[in-house]
């Protein structure tokens, strides 16, 4: 068997400190880094360079590395530690005020100081923006930030959120030069000026390059000499010919599982390259729109919950490299429960879904559409098509499934025009609120017409204010017990990080862990 890389399992951190986060890394600073150039290849695209506009895993991958944030995580942790602050803590017991102090020396690319200035100016730049496909919708909490002095930050947050230090420790926390980037509108020319690790020296529709910054301050250590990040647009085939004929050193975010699969069988011209799996918190649901007059009724609901295979459907169509979900808050979360196994079962129940569509006074076979989109959120398309064999193996359901094109996809949701669809999600930050309150809060991502009281007032509110947050399973327990019983969605699976390494190739198992932090820096070629 071929050689397979696991991502080296370390105790996740269940709870955000309450007290001061202090510094200790090393700092670069006039490095041009060490070993060789790497090449990395990717099917996603880079959205935007510019942070007030990126929230895309291509373009947050560019931000993590090309940017600094106030707090960053650390290589396999999921609680988030100083990286341009010294220190940051709360300075009250309700978590409404978080205070930073800046590193000593800090610049970016271009050679300007940065200062408690810049700070502010970007989160405010950000908010201000507001773009529609930006992170400003995770700055909500935020009423005012003030700068003391030029190394202090005060955020003057509108409610209590324990949980904004993972936040800020996110894409959405990039710096930017105020100098550099207009407050009013994005900038579109394809550069960017950060203080992170890397520079990014060019960028075009199909690559961009990153050089190492020799003025960063903070605590990575370059492990290359730079990186040139290649785009495949969703071209699965030519990427892997482009890893098998070494071209790219690393492909990230786009092989198949077929592909995956026969890379760790090492046989032929896979022989030289290894699989690299790292954990992974990302998801991907089934979506039921509550005002739909199918799947609208909860007996529907119930009884697809109940005949979904996932043991199978992941086997058939996954090839393993996804994990079934029963739970909203994924495994290796904070909360993490299985509310929908021990609800729904761990495999089909024709018997039981047949009486929940007889209590809700239905006796013929269910028509129904399944839709997905073919660009987004994998093999979506196939992945369906496999629910709805297994929905009309049981005699109780006539469904198919239709395939749209994203931005139809997309807009038909808003629309309310379709009654059961797919929803991924890769989290902000490792915390179970990134998985609930996107979800079931106020403006929900999912745009089902799902509501409860119970979550909104009470559950999400809650659980923001504590900065313990292994104190927060219980609440984040009932939320998921009830989001099982109503079903504005049924969790399919949890993922699986995945990368294929060339000859000689180390530190990339650095990149895949529960943070979603693809960390240039950590990856060597000798």
């Amino acid at each position: 068997m071929k050689k397979h890389i696991q991502w080296p399992a370390s105790l996740l951190a269940t709870g955000l400190a309450a007290g001061l986060l202090t510094g200790c890394g090393s700092e670069q600073g006039d490095s041009a880094g060490s070993g060789d150039a790497v090449v990395v290849g990717m099917s996603d695209d880079v959205q935007s360079v510019d942070p007030a506009a990126g929230y895309d895993p291509g373009s947050w991958l560019l931000f993590n590395n090309v940017f600094q944030s106030l707090l960053s995580f650390p290589k396999g942790g999921t609680e988030p530690e100083p990286e341009a602050a010294k220190q940051c803590g709360f300075k009250d017991a309700e978590t409404k005020v978080f205070e930073c102090t800046l590193r000593d020396g800090l610049k970016f690319s271009n050679g300007n100081a940065l200062t408690s200035k810049d700070v502010k100016y970007s989160f405010d730049r950000t908010r201000n923006i507001s773009d529609d496909d930006g992170p400003a919708v995770m700055l909500t909490s935020i009423d005012r930030i003030e700068t003391p002095d030029a190394k202090t930050v005060v955020f003057k947050l509108k409610v209590p959120d324990a949980t904004f230090p993972s936040k800020i420790a996110s894409g959405a926390g990039s710096i930017v030069d105020h100098r550099s980037y207009d407050f009013d509108k994005l900038r579109t020319d394809g550069k960017a000026v950060g203080s992170g690790p890397y520079t990014l020296d060019s960028f075009g529709k199909k690559e961009a390059v990153f050089k190492v910054n020799g003025e960063y301050q903070g605590t990575a250590e370059a492990k290359n000499s730079g990186v040139t990040l290649k785009f495949y647009d969703d071209d699965q085939q030519r990427l892997k010919k482009a890893l098998l004929d070494g071209d790219v050193h690393v492909a990230y975010r786009g092989l198949a599982a077929e592909d995956i699969a026969e890379i760790e069988q090492g046989t032929g011209d896979t022989a030289n390259i290894d699989i690299v799996e790292g954990s992974s918190a990302e998801v991907q649901h089934l979506v039921f729109n509550m005002k739909d007059p199918v799947a609208g009724k909860l007996g529907v609901r119930k009884a697809i919950a109940y005949l979904i295979d996932r043991e199978a459907l992941l086997k058939e169509v996954y090839r393993g490299t996804a994990a079934p979900l029963y739970s909203i808050v994924p495994a290796g979360i904070t909360g993490h429960t299985t509310s929908f196994f021990d609800t729904y079962g761990g495999s089909p129940q024709r018997d039981k879904a047949a009486e929940a569509l007889s209590a809700e006074g239905i006796h013929g076979k269910v028509k129904l559409t399944l839709y997905a989109t073919p660009t987004r959120y994998g093999p979506a398309v196939q992945q369906f098509k496999t629910i709805a064999g297994q929905l009309n193996k049981s005699g109780l359901f006539d469904a198919d499934v239709k395939s749209v094109p994203l931005d139809s996809y997309n807009k038909a949701i808003e629309e309310g025009k379709y009654g059961v669809y797919v929803k991924g999600w890769i989290p902000d930050y490792p915390d179970p609120d990134n998985f609930t309150q996107p979800f079931f809060g106020d403006d929900n991502v999912l745009v089902n017409n799902y509501t409860n009281k119970s979550i909104t007032d009470r559950i999400i509110p809650g659980t923001a204010a504590l900065t313990e947050r292994s104190a927060t399973e219980e609440q984040y327990g009932e939320l998921q017990d009830l989001v099982a019983k109503e079903l504005p969605i049924v969790p399919i699976w949890q993922g699986k990080q995945y990368a294929a390494v060339g000859e000689n190739v180390t530190g990339v198992e650095w990149c895949l862990d529960a943070s979603t932090v693809f960390r240039f820096w950590e990856i060597a070629k000798h």
